[in-house]
Order: C-alpha cells, then sequence, then structure tokens
C-alpha cells in the first residue's frame, strides 16, 4: 500500500503524520485490495481541511473530505468517516449477493 502525504500552507508536525501513518495501516483490517492512500491537508478561510483519496483494486475510488478548526480534530474525523466508508465497502463485497426467484429450486410434492 502506498502512502502520501501533503502539507498545503500548514507545517505537519512528526506526531500528526504518525497519527495519518498509523490509521492507513489500520485501514487494512477491512480486507479490501487497497493500492494507494492520497492524504491533502490544506488550510481553508474556515479552518484546516483534510481529504483522503483512497484507490482500491477492482472498486471506484472511496474520498473523503473533512474541514474543523483544529488539525488533529480534522484527522481524526476524517479517519473515522474513512473508516466507515471502508466498512460498508467491505460489508457489501463481502455479503453474498442475494439470488433472484429463478434461482430458488422446486420441491416436488
Amino acid at each position: 500500500m502506498n502512502l502520501q502525504i501533503r502539507a498545503k500552507g500548514v507545517t505537519l508536525n512528526d506526531h500528526a503524520r504518525a497519527h495519518i501513518e498509523s490509521a492507513v495501516e489500520a485501514f487494512g483490517k477491512f480486507g479490501l485490495d487497497i493500492t494507494t492512500v492520497n492524504t491533502v491537508i490544506t488550510t481553508e478561510k474556515n479552518g484546516i481541511a483534510v481529504e483522503f483519496d483512497i484507490h482500491i483494486a477492482h472498486a471506484q475510488p472511496v474520498v473523503i473530505n473533512q474541514s474543523d478548526d483544529d488539525l488533529d480534530t480534522a484527522i481524526d474525523l476524517a479517519i473515522d468517516r474513512a473508516s466507515k466508508a471502508l466498512r460498508r465497502l467491505h460489508t457489501k463485497v463481502a455479503t453474498p449477493a442475494k439470488g433472484s426467484i429463478k434461482d430458488l429450486e422446486t420441491v416436488d410434492a
């Protein structure tokens, strides 16, 4: 899994970088084939924006945008939202598809 962390207009300390790296490693628990995670942290008028762009093999990318006044809070909220989205995708992939009525067996009486 490749990880890119870019900060625009924000000084990213080692603690925040390590927090993001550990959270991205934890995304592996969902059993999805995550190929790349791009993280962009920028300053905006209303605070700090964190964006996770998670690329998964054989699926559409998951993009999470989160803004907050505090950097740590924005990172935590984005991680929570990304975990929730990946959990939903895992459930969708892991649950077998429901068959049609044509697939039901007939019982002879």
